[in-house]
């Protein structure tokens, strides 16, 4: 099979390049060029940043009328606010008359929000109001009042988690989230209470490409066994890939990719510390993990989920992932200095600042009802593995910015990402979530699938998915 050649909508480099020389699809390679190419980047703003959802926010961030916080969806600074009736808008942070950032604080309350420099007026869903001296109209009367607001986006919401998009024409957001909104019910939504943030999030710079950190988190588990060595090393535990990192499936679907562990072998001991491990029914070994939930929520999982969902939850449930194209995603059990393991639950945003540089969003979240010792040991091991002062995080992130520097050079450049570890595709009997799932080790599958994805959209075709169907066939 020849290597693929994109379709007239596809982009050509200033020099020459074409999408088909960045990706190689028949020997599943990315040229490490698309780490550090400003052209690239600058293309990646508009085909992905600027045509899918991305998440921005979590509605407890903004629980009140007026409530608003500043985010960005890729380099573009927007508000996102719970105007007056109660809805969640996000708007961008531009002024309609001169470009200027109408809101400069980080999060608080207002009715409205007033540009700075000539002093325009927007409410808090940002609609135009007025500009000072009204009877001058110093907007003038060849634009309406309505053509004057701040550009509004669309907005959706899963379990609490705003995602926005500025494309009228993007998919759907239940499109968006296809298949995987199974395991994300799993992951995020396993209480009728809702889950809310611990505070607001951590925030801070990363010297990488974003790109970086956005692969890894659609599957990439292989890297646990050397880069996070010193957790089994803690733990007493060798370097036996099969288990805690390697065991179980690989799911992904759309550039969305997660991992699910096999909870019936060793993860940070928790199965058999507890007792879980002589246990067979789902419920009764539920009840024993550590969910993050109290034992009356654990009574109603089998009012939210099938018994095939309560199987998957308690053997196989997913935890570690990330959704297309640039956030992480973490429900699972961690260590705590004394007592028996806890569960986190996390997101993480890698916002682009450039082509060399992230601004890392990391959001702690616990069930809303859940009792204040255990919203305290959620925190904690939440706080010890992830985030600024997280074992694991520091791990990351001091590769992240070596993955940058190693491939920013003249030859550097001219490498390529490898991703030629191939799973065997195919569900086990009897497996119920939908999506691409490959059993066993877990290979390179999910980060090539996030890369085709990231091919689909820069390159304006379905023609990489097309060809990868083909070659799964042969």
């Amino acid at each position: 099979m020849g290597r693929w050649q994109p379709k007239s909508e596809g982009f050509v480099l200033r020099d020459g390049t074409t999408m088909s020389d960045l990706i190689d699809i028949e020997n599943r390679e990315v040229s490490t060029r698309v780490l550090s190419d400003p052209e690239i980047y600058e293309l990646e703003l508009a085909r992905i940043f600027g045509r899918t959802w991305t998440v921005v926010a979590h509605e407890s961030e903004i629980p009140q009328k007026g409530d608003f916080v500043s985010r960005h969806i890729g380099e573009d600074p927007v508000i996102v606010s719970r105007d007056q009736k109660g809805e969640i808008r996000v708007m961008l942070n531009s002024c309609s008359h001169r470009g200027v950032k109408v809101c400069r604080a980080d999060s608080g309350n207002t009715r409205h929000f007033q540009c700075p420099y000539h002093g325009w007026a927007f409410d808090g869903g940002g609609a135009f109001v007025g500009a000072p001296i009204a009877r001058e109209q110093m907007q003038g009367t060849i634009r309406s009042k309505a053509d004057l607001n701040l550009r509004a986006a669309r907005t959706a919401t899963f379990a609490g988690m705003i995602f926005a998009t500025f494309n009228k024409d993007a998919e759907s957001f239940d499109d968006y989230l296809g298949d995987f909104r199974w395991y994300l019910d799993l992951m995020f939504d396993r209480s009728d209470d809702g889950i809310e943030v611990l505070g607001p999030p951590q925030r801070f710079i990363i010297n990488t490409n974003w790109k970086c950190p956005a692969e890894q988190h659609a599957g990439d588990g292989y890297h646990a066994i050397t880069l996070h060595r010193s957790i089994l090393e803690m733990l007493q535990k060798d370097t036996d890939p099969d288990e805690p990192f390697m065991s179980g499936l690989n799911v992904n679907w759309n550039g969305h990719g997660l991992r699910c562990l096999d909870t019936r072998k060793a993860v940070y001991d928790t199965v058999a510390a507890l007792g879980a491990d002589k246990l067979t029914d789902p419920l009764e070994r539920l009840k024993l993990l550590p969910l993050g939930l109290t034992p009356d929520q654990v009574l109603r999982l089998p009012d939210r989920f099938s018994p095939a969902q309560l199987r998957i939850l308690a053997d196989f449930p997913p935890q570690v992932g990330g959704l297309f194209p640039n956030m992480g995603l973490f429900s699972n059990p961690a260590p705590l200095p004394s007592g028996p393991p806890m569960y986190k639950m996390v997101l993480h945003a890698f916002v682009p600042r450039g082509p060399n540089q992230i601004e890392f969003y990391n959001w702690f979240l616990v069930d809303r009802k859940c009792p204040n010792e255990i919203r305290d040991r959620m925190s904690r091991a939440a706080t010890m593995s992830f985030g600024v002062s997280g074992s694991i995080e520091q791990d990351d992130a001091e590769m992240w910015p070596a993955m940058s520097e190693g491939t920013r050079g003249y030859y550097g450049r001219q490498g390529k990402l490898r991703y030629q570890a191939v799973g065997v595709e195919g569900k086990p009997e009897g497996w119920p979530g939908g999506g691409n799932v490959y059993d066993g080790f877990g290979k390179d599958d999910n980060q090539w699938n996030w890369w085709l994805r990231w091919a689909e959209m820069m390159g304006g075709t379905q023609e990489a998915r097309k060809i990868q169907h083909l070659d799964a066939a042969e």
